[in-house]
């Protein structure tokens, strides 16, 4: 039974990298011989699909089929998106069963068998009454997926309130789970080190995320660049280190003039970030810097494998899908110095210290001189990411 609230509460959204994960999870398990129930926690309830039903919530969630009209019940939800309401109404069109928060144990007790095994990647969903009614009314068997420690490890880059429902989370997970995955030995460390103060830790196994590099798409008229540039990729949150590169086009603008490269920032705004967005609202609309959001996954992938190399001063990640990505197409990449970079991607990144801003200007200055030479990849030998074969092997011996 996969959890798959994350999924339909960002319906209409474009797809973050947890969200990706959960949909890996959706299309393996579907294609596994076991029945497969999926469970959602929605505005009015929960519900329970397998089947048909589910096969049909599976088209819509992967875009294949358009989801439906809002239906009568969705007016109690009216203050959700549209795209939400309509999926939620899907959902009680397709659901084997559904029921109100409160009646939770007696529907699991109906329709899923005794056993089960229960796996939650979203980190949605984990409330006491799930997880409490997993465990004694239907004996299931709890693996959930924690992506990373990030609220609890740089608090001072989190929305109001993230802190304390991360920790609360975390605490419940370790009281209620069977089996954590951790999609990094560096994850790993970081859960095994918060939990250990708070007594026993369950059984942790490492299975790195599939990494699926999208092909390039066809780019609408006037999106690719016309001279050399570099690409960020990511959210614009405060810890993925947008300002950094702002200030370094800014100091490299007024040295080099039309001789700088363009700097692509390419991802979906996030919270925290004032200052950075109003530095953006301010750029002149045929600048150097240019953000992107909204592009397909083949618009992005036939920017970055274009591009003169990505730039990633994150402070901070569980995982990193862009590096990864970019080393996969044979990109050059130029990232902050983060265990878990060097756990995927050993020596092929350049490495510099997230606050250095020197060094990361060298850093660009070196690519630049590579492309212009001709050397544009420093991934020899070509790279291969990991796979989600290789991730479900490891998970699905354990779950």
């Amino acid at each position: 039974m996969l959890d798959i609230t994350r999924l339909i509460s960002r319906a209409g959204r474009v797809a973050t990298g947890v969200d990706r994960v959960e949909l890996a999870y959706l299309r393996h398990l579907t294609t596994c011989p076991e029945p497969l129930f999926c469970i959602v926690r929605t505005t009015l309830g929960y519900v329970l699909l397998t089947g048909d039903g589910l096969a049909a919530v599976t088209a819509r969630i992967s875009g294949d089929v358009p989801w439906g009209p809002p239906d009568m019940m969705a007016v109690l939800a009216r203050r959700k998106p549209v795209p939400v309401r309509q999926a939620e109404s899907d959902l009680r069109r397709f659901a084997l069963a559904r029921c109100r928060p409160r009646r939770l144990g007696d529907m699991l007790e109906r329709y899923v068998p005794k056993g089960v095994a229960y796996l939650n990647t979203g980190h949605s969903n984990l409330s006491e009454r799930m997880l409490w009614t997993l465990r004694h009314r239907v004996q299931a068997r709890i693996t959930v997926l924690i992506h990373d420690t990030i609220p609890l490890d740089f608090p001072q880059f989190q929305r109001p309130g993230t802190l304390a429902r991360f920790r609360a989370l975390l605490r419940r997970v370790r009281a209620g789970a069977d089996l954590i995955i951790c999609n990094s030995y560096h994850t790993k460390e970081n859960v095994a080190r918060h939990m250990q103060g708070w007594g026993d830790v369950p059984p942790l196994i490492v299975a790195h995320l599939g990494v699926e590099v999208a092909k390039a798409g066809v780019l609408a008229q006037g999106v690719m660049p016309k001279s050399l540039y570099f690409v960020a990729l990511g959210t614009i949150e405060p810890r993925k280190g947008h300002d950094l590169l702002l200030d370094i086009w800014q100091e490299m603008t007024r040295e080099k003039g039309p001789d700088t490269p363009q700097l692509l920032i390419i991802g979906r705004r996030g919270w925290n970030n004032d200052a950075v967005f109003a530095r953006l609202d301010a750029l002149p609309k045929d600048g150097l810097v240019k953000e992107m959001a909204g592009l397909t996954d083949g618009a992005v992938c036939a920017l970055l494998a274009k591009s003169a190399g990505l730039l990633f001063p994150s402070h901070a990640e569980g995982f990193g899908l862009p590096p990864i990505e970019a080393a996969a197409l044979g990109v050059p990449v130029l990232c902050s110095d983060l265990a878990v970079i060097h756990e995927v991607l050993g020596d092929i990144p350049v490495y510099v210290s997230a606050t250095e801003r020197y060094q990361w200007k060298q850093g660009i200055e070196s690519l630049l001189k590579g492309r212009k030479s001709g050397n544009i990849s420093n991934v020899e030998g070509g790279f291969i990411p990991p796979t989600w074969d290789d991730h479900f092997k490891i998970i699905l011996r354990f779950t």
